[in-house]
């Protein structure tokens, strides 16, 4: 009994619902047959609009990257980025908008530059490729339009002016880092030039100062030492000759004749003692052996004439006064030399002191000299990459766009889009009947049979009293045939229409 009672219930909704249908069947093909209608204008009337496109290849540099170097800065994704900005820019389009005449005509006589420029701009598409290293391999230029023939133009037009400006953009990189390396490098090699110079003349300056000369300024002081210590000998030396000598000249009394002949005995004693220490010191044919010989031999003669014989008072006299003379001249070249040595070695002295002073400002011109050289010498190579480069995109053998598939002439449209287009419209169409006829069974609710009544009242239906049809009564019922049977067929007969141009419009 319940499963029976269910099924009643199905079947009396059923009913119900087309009772419902057929109680408003004109409000549903109405707005229905309105649909069509609206969709058979947009179908006939609405602007067609057609799009080419063009697939570009990214080509690789034909040359390896180990043989030249790619100084392009950007990367391709980026670049390719930059090329549809530039595409789009206002310039560009504007004359795209001048070259084929675009937006002409009384239609658009009133309308503004700038938006013909967002218009044509909207027309436009990028789209990129990208591979497994995530750079773009290709990408497709897009144009949309309402002429075919003129879209196909426009697609190739900005291809072309892709590829042109690609050029453009990796040639003025590369000569603009050609040109900014040679600049860098002119001015390093005035900075390196400018090193140089300080370098020479600090060398110059401090020349016989310098760190590596330090031993060798060593031994000169010991040999300038060594020279002093001997100069100083000699005028020690010269000094007691020359107290010989006077006493000679100016000889004692009687009384004092054994003193004066001790002091030469003394004087010849110290002339011997340096005479042999002079000896292990030197050879025997050194110039103050030679001399220091010659005092000896001169004081031993002078001793032997005063036994043997008796000179003349006034012949001494003259050999004493060149004996002083000599002897004076000697102590004094003997002075002006240990002056001089004297000079010599605080000069030197000088030198040997300052040397960690040169040194650290000699490492620090050198440390400049060697980082500028260094600089120099890479943007030497780097500039030398950069003319490679340049001669390479000269050449065409750097990176390329490509066309590898030209736009052509689409003879279907791509907007309006027809299978949208009709189920759009016929989901409007019943959409809109199907929600008035709720409304109108919402606001006005009417029983359908018996079954209806049971279903609400829970109470049995004991009879039902048909209704008593007039000749009045029979005319209507026919028109009420009638008219469903006309709307019927205005409604196939539109959707057959409309069905078919939407077909055949694409």
């Amino acid at each position: 009994m319940e499963m029976v009672g269910r099924l009643n219930n199905d079947k009396a909704g059923l009913e119900f619902y087309i009772g419902m249908i057929f109680k408003w069947y004109w409000v549903v093909f109405i707005p229905f047959i309105i649909a069509i209608v609206i969709g058979i204008y947009l179908v006939i009337f609405s602007q067609r609009f057609y799009e080419s496109r063009t697939v570009i290849l990214v080509q690789p540099q034909k040359l390896p990257e180990d043989v030249v170097k790619n100084v392009v800065a950007e990367d391709i994704n980026t670049r390719v980025t930059t090329l549809a900005q530039r595409i789009q820019s206002r310039t560009n389009l504007e004359k795209i908008i001048h070259e084929f005449h675009l937006f002409e005509g009384e239609a658009f006589a009133h309308m503004y530059v700038e938006d013909m420029v967002v218009t044509l701009r909207d027309r436009i598409a990028v789209k990129t490729t990208k591979g497994g290293n995530r750079n773009v391999e290709s990408f497709i230029v897009s144009y949309r339009g309402t002429d075919p023939d003129r879209v196909a133009k426009i697609t190739n037009t900005l291809a072309t002016h892709i590829i042109d400006e690609n050029m453009k953009l990796r040639e003025t990189q590369v000569l603009g880092t050609n040109s900014f390396l040679e600049d860098e490098l002119e001015s390093m090699r005035k900075r390196l030039v400018e090193t140089e110079t300080r370098l020479k003349e600090y060398r110059e300056q401090y020349m016989g100062g310098l760190p590596e000369q330090l031993n060798s300024n060593l031994r000169i002081l010991d040999t300038f030492h060594e020279r002093l210590t001997h100069v100083k000998d000699e005028i020690r030396t010269s000094k007691y000759r020359l107290d010989s000598v006077l006493r000679s000249m100016n000889p004692p009394t009687e009384k004092g004749e054994v003193g004066g002949a001790g002091d030469r005995e003394e004087t010849l004693e110290r002339l011997r003692e340096e005479l042999n220490d002079r000896l292990t010191h030197y050879t025997k044919y050194h110039p103050d052996i030679l001399r220091l010989q010659a005092d000896i031999r001169q004081i031993e003669s002078h001793k032997s004439s005063h036994t043997t014989k008796r000179v003349s008072k006034r012949d001494a006299d003259t050999t004493y006064k060149h004996q002083r003379r000599d002897i004076l001249s000697e102590i004094s070249l003997s002075e002006v030399e240990r002056d001089k040595l004297l000079s010599q070695i605080a000069v030197y002295k000088k030198r040997v002191e300052d040397t960690p002073k040169r040194e650290q400002e000699l490492l620090s011109l050198k440390r400049d000299y060697e980082n500028i050289r260094s600089a120099y010498h890479s943007l030497l190579g780097r500039q030398l990459e950069a003319q490679i480069a340049v001669n390479m995109e000269k050449k065409q053998k750097g990176e390329q766009f490509r066309v590898i598939d030209p736009a052509r002439v689409t003879q279907k449209p791509v907007s309006p889009d027809m299978k949208k287009l009709v189920v759009f419209v016929l989901a409007a169409g019943l959409g809109v009947g199907c929600g008035v006829v709720a409304l109108l069974e919402f606001f006005m609710q009417t029983f359908r049979g018996p079954q209806a009544v049971e279903l609400y009242t829970s109470i049995p239906v004991i009879a039902v009293i048909p209704s008593i049809e007039g000749p009045r009564s029979l005319g209507r019922r026919f028109l009420d045939r009638m008219i469903p049977i006309l709307l019927g067929g205005v409604t196939v007969s539109s959707l057959v229409l409309f069905l078919g141009l939407a077909f055949i419009r694409g």
